[in-house]
């Protein structure tokens, strides 16, 4: 589609995702077994036939431009159509980006350059199948100067988004960003749920740089389309809300489906929703095909091992691994995960390339990449003990860091051996 560019933002720090954003930037973080939190973002665009994408990073972002070079770099003939990867290089100034607007202000270069009609920016570190070219036709449609993907959400949860009031004809007339619970504005009839905003955004161009260069200068702001942009816009009521219930996919469930992912629980939480019989998202929708890097490796492989007999159930295997004699179950393991004979494996989620010893227990447990689980080791049913050793969330998800060995420390009374040892020496 003609004179629509796209910028999205993936330079997100992720601290409440710690420890898997310890060495990487949020939209890297790994997700269902085969792709990237970014890869979502980046599908509603390709498959909306949306192709001229501009990745603006920023923190830690070393593994997520190696995904983006492997996953979806285009061909360098197609001028026209560019998935390109954008660091922050302090070309205004010799800050970081301050906010999501400023993030796109200190990018503004490429907006002039391209002259679109229209500037889609959307996060990339939500789990949600959107269309993408249904909203920018609405957008047009309206003829307003910004549309703002609108979802609803229950009441409890709007102290985490923007929310906001519209009137009949969908035009914004309210928006309070982050409310405290009680100050929230419901929707309309329904006091239990409120409208968020998904920080999905389509901007006039010429009224995107009007306020971003109107924005930059102001001392008094923190350059953010929530708390900034949007309160200044929309009382000129040409502000605009787009559902994403309203958003159509052959193939998909009728009722809309999205995960804020931003802490380990909703984490979790949205792998196990993978998992259900009757799944609210699918990764097998032929008509929403989702495209990421899928490295050469070989189909995943399960064996018996004498009387250990594998037995997988509800749960999703990639490719590469090698399961010996198991039982797991309502799990996702990533690439690469080798789990020895007599292993049980619960609720949990492996982030690839794990190696899991004889006799292991592990319940309700997110591996990063790169772990190694001495054999015996037990996981997830004490969790006074796993605070010791790994992070544990509010609702008792154990996190196991990246390229940790589990289980191989020296025990006790050996340490104190040779302590005694070396004293004599002394």
């Amino acid at each position: 589609m003609a004179g629509i560019l796209a910028m999205i933002l993936a330079g997100g720090e992720g601290s409440r995702l710690f420890p898997l954003t310890q060495s990487r930037t949020k939209p890297a973080v790994p997700f269902g077994g085969n792709y990237r939190l970014v890869d979502f973002a980046l599908n509603n665009f390709v498959n909306a036939d949306l192709m001229k994408i501009y990745v603006l990073t920023q923190f830690k972002s070393q593994s997520l431009n190696i995904h983006l070079r492997k996953a979806w770099r285009l061909s360098g003939v197609m001028g026209n159509r560019f998935i390109e990867a954008v660091p922050a290089q302090q070309r205004v100034n010799k800050n970081w980006y301050s906010g999501t607007a400023d993030a796109i202000y200190q990018n503004a270069r490429f907006i002039e350059k391209s002259e679109p009609e229209h500037v889609c920016i959307f996060g990339s570190d939500h789990i949600y199948k959107m269309d993408v070219q249904q909203m920018v036709e609405h957008h047009k449609a309206k003829g307003g100067s910004l549309t703002v993907a609108a979802i609803r959400v229950v009441k409890e949860q709007a102290y985490h988004f923007g929310i906001i009031e519209v009137d009949e004809e969908g035009r914004m007339i309210g928006f309070a960003e982050k409310p405290a619970v009680e100050d929230a504005k419901t929707i309309p009839g329904d006091p239990d749920h409120v409208l968020a905003s998904m920080g999905n955004y389509i901007f006039k161009s010429d009224v995107l740089l009007k306020e971003l260069y109107a924005d930059a200068p102001d001392n008094n702001s923190s350059h953010d389309f929530g708390k900034d942009i949007i309160p200044k816009l929309y009382p000129k009521g040409d502000v605009f809300i787009y559902k994403l219930s309203d958003n159509y996919i052959p193939g998909e469930p009728k009722t809309a489906y999205w995960r804020d992912v931003g802490t380990i629980d909703s984490y979790w939480e949205a792998h196990m929703d993978l998992l259900m019989h009757e799944t609210p998202f699918s990764l097998y929708n032929k008509h929403w095909p989702l495209h990421t890097y899928h490295p050469p490796l070989p189909p995943a492989t399960f064996r018996d091992h004498g009387d250990s007999v594998s037995d997988i159930a509800q749960s999703l295997i990639g490719a590469g691994s090698y399961i010996n004699g198991a039982k797991i179950d309502n799990s996702i393991l990533g690439f690469r995960s080798h789990v020895c004979k007599n292993v049980l494996i619960k609720d949990s989620v492996f982030l690839g390339n794990a190696k899991v010893g004889a006799g292991c227990r592990l319940t309700k447990v997110i591996l990063d990449k790169n772990v190694e689980i001495a054999p015996g080791t037990i996981i997830g049913e004490n969790l006074e003990e796993d605070r010791k050793r790994f992070t544990v969330s509010d609702n008792g998800v154990v996190v196991v860091a990246k390229d940790s060995r589990v289980g191989f420390e020296e025990p006790a009374a050996a340490v104190e051996d040779k302590k005694v040892l070396a004293d004599s020496v002394l």
